[in-house]
């Protein structure tokens, strides 16, 4: 299996060279079927390449051919190196992708060209599939999946509308009051984790321990990769079959986790100040351990058109019951009190309060609430 993955990431790693060697002043690089061409010479040549499969080979083929097209429709970006230990991973098509026999309720077994019957565990269902992708991640394990995009989940018709802050120490913080926490590694994992980077460091590149303990690593870091996933997948179909319409921060995740650039120090040429950089990465940690973009992303899968990003221009500032809006509002991380009218609620809820209004912060500071338009002005209550 391990062999047929380097071989579709080789055929696709020499398919990219060929593709990114394309200049102004030269022909065309070859497309698929010359590839396809190429790729039975290098067969016929290397001994090692024909001991593979040559449906796995020239699939990887046809998928960096979709990836090029998809490229320059402009729907996904460039075309990258699959790296060795990272992007593992074949897919089978056709005739020989329905060759899965069930075996009992939670086994089958599955005919993988130039493998043979492979069993694999149940965590579902067998869809009616016309092709599967089996990939290999860092700690070593093999999975089955068939490419069959279920049905969205309907809406429950109640006309319910809910508002969900995501957060740091409160993973998902909903309108109706719930917080949810996004569980990660327990104390002792994280002890156990801190010693075992601490080892790596001290280990020589390319020895035997310093495989081991980077194979350790990858163990407790696909833990809390898994339990995330698990978290996420049960949340979303949670608010998915809950509401009808959910209303969410417009976060821009990838700008808001990168690193803060270098201060200069314009006393010391060739010096740099202080940007708290370590901090930075610390909240950036954070953020990509609560999984905020994994959960829009399901959201969206599982509940198409009833998914609303909102601005979240200080929706965490504004009161959610009169509207004012002051950075005094909000006391503490998890204490909000407006300086206004006094309402007190956990800071999280009353952000996801006006995240379900899909309420955005005026010209004037103030957030506008819904009243009737022939209502008599009244006395500003602040300053």
């Amino acid at each position: 299996m391990l062999e047929q993955c380097r071989h579709a990431r080789y055929v696709w790693n020499l398919a990219l060279e060929q593709w990114s060697m394309w200049t102004r002043d030269k022909a065309a690089t070859p497309g698929y079927v010359e590839q396809a061409r190429q790729l039975t010479e290098a067969r016929a040549a290397f001994g090692w390449l024909r001991a593979g499969s040559q449906t796995v080979q020239q699939q990887a083929l046809r998928d960096f051919d979709q990836a090029a097209r998809n490229f320059y429709a402009g729907t996904h970006r460039r075309p990258t190196w699959r790296k060795a230990g990272l992007h593992e991973g074949f897919r089978i098509v056709g005739g020989q992708a329905t060759r899965v026999v069930k075996l009992n309720r939670k086994r089958a077994r599955v005919l993988v060209p130039k493998v043979g019957w492979v069993k694999v565990q149940l965590s579902r269902a067998i869809p009616d599939a016309k092709s599967y992708r089996v990939t290999c991640d860092r700690v070593g394990r093999l999975h089955l999946a068939f490419a069959v995009i279920p049905p969205p989940i309907p809406a429950p018709g109640t006309g319910e509308v809910v508002g969900v802050d995501r957060g740091v120490t409160v993973s998902a913080a909903l309108s109706t009051g719930e917080l949810l926490a996004c569980p990660g590694l327990s104390e002792r994992e994280q002890v156990r984790l801190k010693q075992l980077q601490r080892r790596l460091a001290r280990c020589r590149r390319g020895s035997n321990r310093h495989r081991r303990a980077k194979a350790a690593i990858a163990k407790l870091s696909a833990r809390a990769g898994d339990r995330r996933k698990d978290w996420v997948e049960k949340t979303s179909t949670n608010l998915a079959r809950r509401f009808d319409l959910i209303r969410v921060e417009d976060l821009r995740i990838p700008q808001m986790t990168r690193r803060p650039k270098p201060k200069p120090d314009p006393a010391r040429p060739g010096a740099y100040l202080p940007n708290r950089r370590r901090a930075k990465a610390g909240l950036n940690r954070g953020i990509l351990a609560n999984g905020w973009g994994q959960l829009v992303t399901r959201l969206e899968d599982k509940a198409p058109g009833r998914v609303e990003k909102i601005s979240p221009a200080c929706t965490s500032q504004t009161c959610s019951v009169c509207g004012h809006r002051a950075p005094e509002n909000r006391e503490s991380q998890a204490v909000f009190r407006c300086v206004a009218c006094g309402h007190q609620a956990h800071a999280d809820v009353n952000a996801a309060v006006n995240i379900a209004a899909g309420r955005a912060v005026s010209a004037r500071r103030e957030t506008p609430i819904r009243v009737s338009p022939k209502r008599e002005p009244q006395h500003a209550t602040s300053a």
